[in-house]
């Protein structure tokens, strides 16, 4: 079996949402935190990076 790959986002990049309890559960499920990445941009948005 890989390695574990973990996403994680909310829709407002404000501050007002964090990826905490996100982060949380993903590395309790034995996802690196080096292998976490996070989208901070909102769905709507189709120019978004991630």
């Amino acid at each position: 079996m890989g390695e574990l790959l973990g996403y994680m986002r909310v829709s407002k990049a404000d501050g007002s949402q964090t990826l905490d309890l996100q982060r949380d559960a993903l590395i309790e499920a034995g996802v690196s935190p080096a292998m976490i990445y996070q989208d901070l941009a909102s769905g709507k948005k189709d120019d978004r990076v991630g």
